[in-house]
């Protein structure tokens, strides 16, 4: 007989956190709760109280549990909780999801295509694309996702409950979690996450013995005091106030009829002492006995095989047919030992995980041990292929039948195989225990597995330690080549995440454990780790043709030996060395990699070629198009890391073509993603050109802002130094009329280069230095031919401006035809980029006008309603005071009026006077404010008077303050 409580005991306050969990979620104020607790004490009950309640409010519960058969599985308590869904609700349809859908492929099969792409999404790319669409389900009412049992996940699942439970803020989202109190990653998971405020940890206590009266009354629908006091106090006792172990005893008391209905009431027999444990194991062998002995036996081979146990396994191991088996199963979930699982039709599981336990241990050793081994047995001569979960039942199985060394190489194969599919933190848990079980023979070769899957899974300290402690292996053995291979898998890894030191010292480890004649394969994966490792920042760079020659012979071996992400390895290489030959021969490079990664279905490397063609590309020309392609091709992939990083160059490129909506929504769309998965590399390329944006826009203000997040994101120790000084603050400098500052941030660039070889050519050393030099005076004409035969000349952007600089020399040199010729060149060039052209007219308006060439007033009125019209003050009015200086009339501007805020303008603040008042944010002096506007310091004066005058403030400081509350308001 069952005795199960109706209604749950003894949890009113966590009833109460769950319910205002609830509530905040509808609110969109997303939260974490996780309850903590040994097997039996509550959790489930609490869970499904928590899923009975968001039910009814109309929330959508998403609900999963992670297998307790010991089993890795990587996202198997979320691939459940999404499959409960999509099953009731059917696939999500949302737009917004699109580009998260070949993430969310691996969680919901119904949104997998015909055909895999190849690519498996990192953790924290499926973990966002859970977040959206858990953030779509609940944007209505809210939405729980209930994750049972965390103890058992694979760590891959537990990474995905990190990233959600760090950004469920603002989000309508509650995430519920149960555990138990055992060591291990899951529980570090949730101390950590309660210490940093993100989630709430509830531990729940045993029941009181009050509590546990009011339990067993629920179970017999009986008021408490009606129940024997002897028989509440031994239950109290005995199952140490653990519900379900209360539930259990009772059930055995009612079996045996040592507890009994009669007409007074309930009445109890005998009550003999006894250990709980012992009585428990007692109950469980009663209840086996009292069942036929086929359902006895299917229940012991099912306990033997977990707490979760496959059919078709069953079926294996027991050798029953279909009508027998379902037979004994039918009269298994009669009795309340087993049920099916809801999740997968093929699957049944214990009412709970204590049943299975109890099951076996009421075996005696031996006979645990036996029936192990013959379902391992019978698992592996089943003819069927032993798939990764099929590897590790067996392992499990041989474990428990006393195999160690057998179970070792199963965990091994099956961690390797994981490995191989990507899912690297189950790989690591797989070989770890492996490693733990493997004969002497067998472990160097599993700990050389395991130092690979760490480094792939973010640990490269960890499996560098791992190598360091291996035993040594003979020179020139199948060991040896082994263990070399190993070592040049790790510096490839190595020597991506930029740890120079670190890829020189597994190089040579290679180098000595393979000899000096390798296997042209294992030369050619060498020389392309090699090669990357002779770019990386303050390394002793090889000479130039030496490596490219190398690593060309690198990418013909790879393709002869069939090596085809080693051969793109290489031609990426030889795409990056090209660089300083010219683009064309970069793109050469580009285009093998793009069609080898194409023939052999590589994805990943095909987008890789598709980006770098694309950001070659609209360097080159300002056109884009490519570069859209690469990011279509990104998301369809589904890799959020390269379609961020697609973003940068696009909002970039947009910037450079002034096209300020398209370069914001751009950036603001990535940009908080990538600082939330950790894409770095991307997240500072955005900010960075956030930067760029207000300073091509001369809005010095905005790009400070923009600037200080991405110094605080390590900008300021990334190969973007270049970028940030040429690219955003010295135009912006221009933009404010201050070329001294502008020229310093330019030879600030160039000086960082020479102690950072980089690939950016757009640092402005490669065109507006040198026009910016040739007005100053300081360059010639070599210095002009110098750059301009330099491949970063062939940038759209930096010719431009080298358009001008030569148009300058030959003016000076009083060559006017030919500075003309130069100009019309300026002029076809330009035109894709309106700040840097108006900007390029200004510049070289004084130089023509004091040399005598050209059409420098029509250069100036061009560059000063533009600048006027995009609001850059500084510029338009330098334009005005040179026409004015040049004796020629001007167009004066006084419909500014809409640009000042409505209290200053109704205060009569002129359009004059508000260029004046929005400098003095800044805390500028008067003469500073004089040479921005092209005025004297005495009219900066009058305006500053005036001010003082209809603003009401005391003085200049007060002034400025008032100035810089503003500032947030100005366009």
């Amino acid at each position: 007989m069952r005795a199960t409580s109706p209604v749950t005991v003894g949890r009113d306050d966590e009833i109460g956190l769950l319910t205002g969990a609830l509530d905040a979620a509808r609110r969109r104020s997303g939260s974490a709760v996780f309850l903590l607790g040994e097997a039996g004490i509550g959790k489930s009950r609490l869970a499904g109280e928590c899923a009975y309640r968001a039910y009814g409010s109309g929330m959508p519960v998403l609900r999963g549990r992670a297998g307790s058969t010991g089993l890795v599985v990587p996202f198997r308590p979320l691939v459940e909780a999404l499959s409960s869904h999509v099953r009731a609700a059917g696939i999500p349809t949302d737009p917004e999801l699109v580009p998260y859908h070949p993430a969310l492929a691996r969680l919901v099969p119904e949104l997998r295509s015909g055909s895999s792409s190849g690519y498996t999404e990192t953790v924290v790319e499926l973990a966002e694309a859970l977040l959206r669409l858990l953030s779509l389900l609940g944007r209505d009412r809210g939405c729980v996702i209930l994750l049972e049992d965390l103890h058992d996940c694979d760590t891959e699942t537990l990474a995905v409950v990190e990233y959600v439970v760090d950004n469920l803020e603002g989000l309508p989202v509650l995430l519920l979690g149960t555990l138990r109190p055992e060591p291990g990653t899951a529980l570090d998971l949730v101390r950590s996450a309660e210490q940093r405020h993100t989630a709430a940890l509830r531990e729940l206590a045993p029941l009181d013995d009050g509590q546990v009266r009011t339990l067993v009354g629920a179970c017999l629908q009986a008021p408490p005091e009606r129940i024997p006091a002897a028989v509440g106090r031994r239950l109290a006792e005995r199952a140490a106030g653990n519900p379900y172990l209360v539930e259990v005893l009772l059930a055995d008391l009612l079996d045996t009829g040592r507890l009994r209905r009669t007409e007074d009431g309930w009445e109890a027999t005998d009550q003999p002492d006894g250990a709980l444990p012992s009585r428990f194991l007692q109950g469980w062998a009663r209840r086996l006995d009292r069942l036929d002995e086929p359902v006895r036996d299917l229940l012991l081979t099912a306990a033997t095989l977990g707490s979760e146990f496959s059919v078709t396994v069953l079926q294996t191991v027991t050798g029953l047919e279909d009508r027998a088996l379902f037979t004994h199963l039918r009269s298994a979930v009669e009795t309340g030992v087993i049920a099916p699982d809801g999740a997968a039709p093929d699957r049944y599981a214990f009412r709970h995980t204590l049943t299975a336990e109890a099951l076996v241990s009421s075996l005696v050793p031996a006979e645990r041990a036996a029936l192990a081994r013959r379902a391992a047995a019978a698992v592996e001569s089943s003819g069927e292929p032993l798939d990764e979960d099929r590897r590790q039942l067996v392992a499990s199985l041989q474990l428990a039948a006393g195999n160690k060394a057998g179970a070792a190489l199963q965990f091994a194969e099956a961690g390797r195989r994981m490995l191989a599919a990507g899912s690297h933190g189950s790989a690591v848990v797989l070989l770890e225990r492996a490693r733990a079980l493997a004969s002497d023979a067998d472990r160097a070769a599993v700990a050389e597995s395991l130092a690979v899957a760490r480094a792939e899974s973010g640990d490269l300290d960890g499996a560098l330690e791992l190598m360091d402690v291996l035993p040594p292996v003979p020179a020139r053995s199948p060991a040896a080549t082994r263990r070399g291979d190993t070592h040049v898998k790790i510096a490839w890894v190595a020597v991506m995440a930029e740890r120079a030191a670190d890829t020189a010292r597994q190089i040579t480890a290679a180098r000595t454990l393979l000899g000096p004649t390798p296997s042209p394969a294992r030369r050619a994966s060498l020389t392309v780790v090699d090669g990357h490792l002779s770019l990386l920042p303050g390394e002793d760079r090889p000479e130039p043709e030496a490596v490219e020659r190398a690593a060309r012979e690198a990418a013909e071996t790879a393709e002869a030996e069939g090596l085809w992400v080693v051969a793109c390895q290489a031609w990426q290489l030889l795409a990056l060395l090209s660089r300083e030959k010219g683009f064309d021969a970069a793109d050469a490079c580009l285009e093998r990699m793009l069609a080898l990664s194409s023939e052999h279905t590589l994805p990943l490397w095909r987008v890789e070629a598709l980006v770098r063609l694309g950001a070659n590309g609209f360097m080159q020309t300002g056109d884009a198009a490519r570069l859209h392609a690469a990011r279509a091709a990104a998301t369809e992939l589904g890799s959020l890391l390269l379609t961020q990083t697609v973003d940068g160059l696009l909002a970039m490129n947009a910037v450079m073509c002034a096209r300020w909506a398209e370069a914001e929504e751009t950036v603001e769309r990535s940009v908080e993603v990538s600082a939330r998965i950790g894409n770095l590399a991307a997240h500072r390329y955005l900010l960075l050109a956030r930067a760029t944006t207000a300073a091509h826009r001369g809005r010095r203000r905005d790009m400070d802002r923009a600037l200080a997040a991405f110094r605080r994101a390590g900008g300021a120790r990334s190969p973007l130094v270049p970028l940030q000084l040429g690219f955003c603050e010295a135009i912006g400098a221009l933009l404010e009329e201050d070329r001294e500052r502008a020229l310093g941030d330019l030879d600030a660039a160039l000086e960082w280069e020479r102690d950072h070889p980089s690939y950016y050519y757009l640092s402005g050393r490669f065109g507006l230095r040198t026009l910016l030099r040739t007005l100053a005076g300081t360059a010639d004409r070599e210095e002009y031919e110098a750059v301009a035969a330099s491949p970063g000349a062939a940038l759209a952007w930096n010719r431009q401006f080298l358009e001008l600089a030569l148009a300058v020399l030959l003016g000076r040199a009083g060559d006017g035809p030919g500075a003309a010729r130069r100009m019309s060149a300026f002029d076809v060039r330009s035109t894709a980029f309106p700040v840097a052209r108006h900007l390029g007219l200004r510049l070289v308006a004084d130089a023509a006008l004091a040399d005598g060439w050209g059409e420098p007033v029509v250069w100036l009125r061009t560059a000063e309603e533009y600048f006027h019209g995009v609001g850059v003050q500084p510029v338009a009015a330098a334009c005005r005071a040179t026409l004015r200086q040049a004796g020629v009339s001007v167009t004066q501007h006084r419909d500014g009026r809409d640009r000042i805020p409505s209290p200053l303008r109704t205060s009569g603040v002129t359009p004059r006077e508000y260029e004046v008042f929005v400098l003095l944010a800044e805390r500028p002096g008067n003469q500073q404010i004089a040479r921005r506007l092209s005025i004297s310091p005495r009219t900066v004066e009058k305006h500053l008077a005036s001010l003082l005058s209809k603003t009401g403030r005391v003085n200049r400081a007060a002034l400025c303050e008032f100035a810089a509350e503003c500032a947030p308001e100005q366009d």
